[in-house]
């Protein structure tokens, strides 16, 4: 009778367990069926559950972009007075809301926020490229000031850009830069691609050897100048739109091991990203220092359907379009942090969050490299899948994950200044809850 009883308080106990685990998480809904979100959208039915609290860890990323290429996240300034005023403002508030770091854009288009021997002062920074503000030096003021407020200051560079969109030709444009720009400099360097819209996009050409100096130079400057906690890439390597020849005089030149044409461009990318890490490892070991290198690549690496170690996706590849190997640069621990922008909610039917979220978890399995997820704040209020509960969700989602070590927020207005009272629901007053105590940036094991 006694083993009875203790098999019945046994059993009763596990249920209970069950009970417990099961009031912790609920079943995601779609916004707009009610019927539960599928965990991979069009390629698997599974359920999605999702913690009813948030699990904030002792130390997790809580960052966010600030982008000042065009102006979004910071305006132009015309003294050094009212760059600092509106910078503290901007770090004040992060501050505040418990973020621990900063994401500056300070190499919008192959130009500077800091006084540079190699790039002229950017055009976002004054309104006019190679004008300075004073005798003032931005970067240095401004990662001191991050620091003031417990936050990492992590410059954020975009390596190849030399705009984006331009009605002008090429040597048209080029005439507008500043002396000192590298790409006027070195016109023979640049690519010229033609947008959808007819305009002109123009980047310093990856496959050239002087390009890929001129970057790490850049790099190089950054770290031995200025006590940044990292160096950060965005997703930006070779462009969204079709090359078609463009590089063909530089393929038929710089290629000793007979690569094919698509295999050469993600070599010269994989050779600048493995060597940013060396140089960065380099100047750490000589001065003492822990620089990061991180990049935020495209959130789809490649779809299973395509590529057998892909995700459960059907979207751009970042490794085909963008010719950004980024599962190579984590499984060979050339990069100390992967930020991938999953900018797609739970209920995207051929890039559904989940999934993407868990593929990017594996994959840093065994690595030094620290996984923190690009969150899409800009897109709430954008559509029914982008409901004020979304952002919320996800964070909720990547709580339960001990591989993802935080978030990077796009961007700081979506928070700050939202344009929509769905933005400001989902967002603010989600990070205000949610992050209602500070914690520390994780460290970077392979540091």
């Amino acid at each position: 009778m006694k083993k009875i009883i203790c098999l019945l308080s046994i059993i009763l106990f596990l249920v209970g367990i069950g009970a417990t685990v099961s009031a912790q998480e609920k079943v995601l809904l779609h916004p707009v069926t009610g019927k539960s979100v599928a965990y991979g959208g069009r390629f698997s039915n599974a359920k999605v559950t999702v913690p009813v609290v948030y699990k904030t860890k002792a130390r997790e990323m809580r960052g966010v972009w600030v982008a000042t290429v065009k102006n979004i996240d910071f305006a132009q300034h015309n003294s050094a007075e009212e760059f600092k005023r509106d910078y503290l403002a901007m770090v004040d508030n992060l501050q505040e809301l418990n973020f621990n770091a900063i994401f500056f854009q300070v190499r919008p288009m192959n130009d500077a926020f800091y006084p540079s021997k190699l790039n002229p002062w950017s055009r976002w920074m004054t309104g006019k490229e190679g004008k300075s503000l004073e005798n003032f030096d931005p970067l240095a003021f401004m990662v001191a000031e991050a620091h003031k407020r417990n936050l990492e200051f992590h410059a954020w560079l975009n390596p190849y850009r030399v705009v984006g969109s331009t009605k002008q030709k090429k040597s048209e444009y080029l005439k507008t830069l500043d002396n000192k720009n590298f790409a006027k400099r070195n016109a023979q360097l640049v690519l010229a691609l033609t947008n959808k819209d007819k305009s002109f996009s123009l980047l310093l050409n990856p496959g050239e050897p002087q390009v890929m100096r001129h970057i790490l130079n850049t790099v190089q400057e950054i770290v031995q100048n200025y006590p940044v906690d990292a160096i950060h890439f965005d997703d930006y390597f070779y462009p969204h739109i079709k090359l078609g020849n463009s590089d063909l005089h530089t393929f038929l030149k710089y290629n000793p091991r007979n690569l094919s044409l698509e295999n050469w461009r993600r070599a010269n990318v994989n050779s600048l990203i493995y060597a940013v890490k060396q140089n960065i490892s380099q100047h750490n070991r000589k001065s003492g220092r822990k620089v990061a290198f991180g990049v935020s690549p495209f959130g789809i690496w490649a779809n299973k359907k395509d590529i057998k170690p892909g995700s459960l996706t059907d979207g751009t590849s970042s490794y085909s379009r963008h010719y950004a190997d980024s599962r190579a640069w984590v499984k060979n621990n050339w990069v100390d942090y992967i930020v991938p922008q999953l900018y797609w909610s739970f209920s995207k039917d051929i890039a559904a969050y989940a999934a993407l979220a868990d593929w990017w978890s594996n994959l840093v399995k065994g690595t030094k490299v620290n996984l923190y997820i690009g969150q899409a704040a800009y897109r709430l209020g954008s559509g029914d899948l982008w409901h004020k509960g979304e952002l919320a969700d996800q964070l909720r989602y990547n709580s339960k994950l001990s591989d993802i070590k935080g978030s990077v927020i796009y961007s700081y207005r979506s928070i700050f200044a939202p344009l929509n009272p769905i933005m400001k629901e989902g967002a603010f007053r989600v990070l205000k809850s949610y992050w209602h105590t500070p914690v520390p940036c994780p460290p970077c094991n392979n540091l």
